[in-house]
């Protein structure tokens, strides 16, 4: 057996590249020269692994990874991209100087649709776009201007000038250039490659160095071009066919520009919005289309600079890819509702809301979201961090209040204290920005991202809320704060109490973030059957500690509301006082709501566990100690609240000192109480529930949570009835079965009721 080595390899790859014709035979190498003693060493080294042990191994030092892996891949179909099967062309046979007919060139438009969804969905471009045989004739070699990007390059402008390539090309280029907007904008803004996206172009340019203009003067030429050929020699029905791809790609070209008018949200939203009155145009056309396969090919991975092994090409049928290209283009139209500031409460609200839809929009939407919010550290191209800051402390625990003074910022006197307001203010402004901005930008991550990055970041806000309170404590000695006289929980004499708000804001957020790390492993599926109960017991206790803070931001927030009777205060002034009260009655109720039907979870679950109607797969090499720190880790940094101890999350799991009709009576009060707080929480008008601009989507979710509690009355009451038929036993088996549902087939992700099915 003849070694060739890999210098062999490469030039046996070198001599294939002939274009349409068959690379001649290689001579074989000739072991009888001047320079080559050959020695057959076959005896030799079956003896010498007949000493070998088995699993040892002989490497020479010399004999690197890199030559190994060489090895591995010089002549395997698999991993050799030059490597070709007896009989097979070296090189893609499709002639694209070939006249094309009106369904073909239809047809190639499809398809590339679907190769530039499959793109966006995560795809690399190998495995996609770039295996058009049209795609890569336009590209290499790279066209210096767009009058040299012709599928057939030089001369032979006869071929380039029939109409359906015209057209082809046209389109070709609409989509290269929005697909290289696309990439740049993706790779400028946060995400994570390979898990999100390919950005990855394999040397190639997507044509990002041709203006906007020539693309779109070309698109419209093509769409001239087949309204004159229209009822001659193309139909007329393929005619719209044609134009409606066409003007497809012209708008999605406008639309991948939409970031420079930001401050312009119509004119951004205009092409998102045609965008989606020509999708039916095209969706109805495409039963005129005709497949043409060989336009596409895997042979084109060898000619990109990739150090992968060829992989298949993706196939995406058409219905699939228009559902996305569907979506793609309503998130677009939705997202760009962002500019439309109103307070930060609604941004958040309107960002969460968006981020958590199903399916999740798509990274490059996501992308563009952090471009509004983000791009030139400005937040919607029009505000700075400080005024978002600002606003939200105003909302939560400042209203009104001359901390936020802008006029704070003229004093130069170190002795007045609204000077140190103004430093403090500023020193808390510094410390505080990134971990507020993070949570905009965690959102607009992919869901399993999203409460891995929570995970890390309730731990900057651990360590914010310390600096917090020593800013605090110094605003409060130079303002001589008045404390609010409060009752002993243990009945003793009344405690002075201060407002703290930097730290009371800053407590409440990591609150919610704790809460939102809880809810987001029912979504994503984190917790196993017989953990619903111990988590929802701790999403309890969360919600508790949230609505026992809230009551005491209420207290100085009514307070400031009430000196203010006796003061004129301006208008906007006013207007804080109430925006403030009204999103301390919704945060309120929120977190009541969070308690009860938590709560009645909890005990749904447990009374499941207890009568053995649910089971906890086999685990060999865990105990209870091991999950509780596994589920605890992400709280373990947390000094406030503190974290339960095992035996206290064992208690409150499992509630040995309540009987089962004892727990369903208490999971039927707390379904009932979260029952009337959705329903409450659902006539909230967009204003008071802070949702402008994301109201439907905000009240779909109270919905559905609504939905959630009356399932869970439902299986309470289907539990009570099957005790009740075994005659009050708590002993005895429930003739009932319990189906726990994915968080999909639930009626919301965060709330999993499981249905009780009666056994006949």
């Amino acid at each position: 057996m003849a070694d060739y080595g890999i210098g062999a390899a490469d030039e046996i790859s070198r001599l294939s590249l002939g274009h349409g014709r068959e690379p001649p035979p290689l001579p074989p190498p000739s072991i009888r020269s001047a320079g080559i003693v050959a020695v057959d060493i076959t005896d030799k080294f079956e003896n010498a692994v007949k000493t070998l042990e088995p699993a040892e191994l002989v490497k020479d030092d010399l004999f690197t990874l890199f030559d190994s892996v060489a090895a591995l891949e010089i002549m395997d179909p698999k991993m050799d991209s030059g490597c070709i099967q007896p009989g097979e062309h070296f090189d893609v046979m499709y002639h694209v100087s070939r006249p094309l007919h009106p369904e073909e060139a239809l047809g190639i438009m499809d398809q590339l649709i679907c190769h530039e969804m499959s793109w966006h969905l995560g795809y690399p471009l190998s495995q996609t776009i770039f295996t058009s045989v049209y795609v890569e004739a336009l590209l290499m070699p790279e066209p210096g201007s767009i009058r040299e990007a012709y599928f057939v390059r030089p001369g032979n402008m006869e071929a380039n000038e029939q109409p359906m390539l015209e057209v082809l090309r046209a389109y070709c280029l609409g989509m290269l250039k929005a697909c290289g907007y696309v990439n740049e904008r993706i790779k400028a803004e946060h995400f994570y490659e390979e898990e999100d996206f390919v950005p990855n172009t394999y040397n190639r340019t997507l044509l990002t160095g041709f203006p906007s203009k020539e693309v779109q003067d070309v698109l419209s030429r093509a769409v001239e071009l087949v309204l004159s050929l229209k009822g001659s020699s193309i139909p007329d029905d393929m005619a719209d066919a044609l134009v409606s791809r066409l003007d497809l790609r012209s708008v999605f070209l406008t639309a991948t520009e939409s970031p420079q008018h930001m401050k312009e949200p119509s004119k951004a939203k205009a092409p998102w919005d045609k965008a989606l009155q020509i999708l039916p145009r095209l969706g109805s056309t495409h039963s005129l289309a005709s497949a043409v396969d060989d336009a596409f090919s895997m042979k084109l991975q060898r000619k990109l600079a990739s150090t992968v092994p060829p992989r298949p090409i993706v196939q995406l049928n058409f219905d699939d890819a228009f559902g996305h290209l569907s979506r793609l283009f309503k998130d677009g139209s939705e997202v760009i509702g962002v500019l439309e500031y109103t307070d930060s409460q609604c941004l958040q609200t309107f960002v969460q809301s968006f981020q958590s839809k199903k399916p999740q929009p798509m990274v490059y939407i996501r992308t563009l979201l952090q471009t509004f919010l983000f791009d030139a550290m400005e937040i919607l191209g029009s505000m700075s961090i400080r005024q978002l800051l600002d606003d939200d402390l105003s909302i939560i625990t400042l209203p009104a209040h001359p901390l936020l003074d802008r006029d704070n910022d003229e004093i130069e006197a170190p002795q007045d204290p609204r000077f140190v307001m103004s430093q403090k203010m500023e020193l808390f402004r510094q410390r505080a920005a990134q971990p507020f901005l993070d949570i905009f930008r965690t959102a607009c991550q992919n869901r399993c991202r999203v409460r891995r990055t929570l995970c890390h970041l309730v731990r900057d806000w651990e360590n914010l809320q310390v600096d917090a309170e020593d800013i605090d404590e110094m605003l409060q000695m130079r303002t001589e704060e008045q404390p609010v006289m409060q009752r002993s929980p243990l009945g003793l004499d009344p405690i002075e109490t201060y407002s703290l708000p930097l730290s009371s804001w800053t407590y409440l957020y990591k609150l919610r973030l704790m809460e939102a790390i809880v809810q987001l492993g029912f979504e994503l599926q984190v917790y196993q059957v017989d953990e619903m109960a111990g988590m929802y017991w701790y999403l309890n206790y969360l919600s508790k500690s949230r609505l026992q803070h809230v009551e005491r931001i209420k207290t100085f927030v009514v307070r400031r509301a009430t000196q203010s009777r006796s003061q004129v205060l301006p208008p906007p002034a006013e207007q804080q006082l109430q925006r403030s009260l009204s999103y301390t009655r919704l945060s309120m109720l929120d977190a009541a709501v969070t308690w009860e039907l938590s709560d009645a979870l909890c005990c749904v679950y447990a009374v499941l566990d207890r009568c053995k109607l649910i089971s906890a797969a086999p685990r060999p090499y865990s105990d209870d100690r091991l999950r509780y720190d596994l589920r605890m880790r992400p709280f373990s940094p947390i000094g406030l609240p503190a974290l339960p101890t095992l035996e206290d999350f064992s208690y409150g799991t499992k509630q040995p000192d309540s009987s089962t009709s004892a727990l369903l009576e208490h999971a039927e009060r707390a379904a009932t109480s979260a029952r009337r707080g959705f329903e409450a929480l659902g006539k909230l008008s967009a204003e008071d529930s802070f949702s402008v601009g994301s109201h439907a989507r905000w009240i779909g979710s109270a919905k559905d949570a609504l939905k959630s509690c009356i399932a869970t009355g439902v299986a309470v009451s289907t539990l009570r009835k099957a005790l009740l038929k075994a005659g009050g036993d708590e002993a005895a088996t429930l003739n009932v079965l319990a189906e726990v549902p994915t968080w999909d087939k639930a009626y919301h992700e965060w709330w999993i009721v499981p249905r009780i099915v009666p056994v006949t």
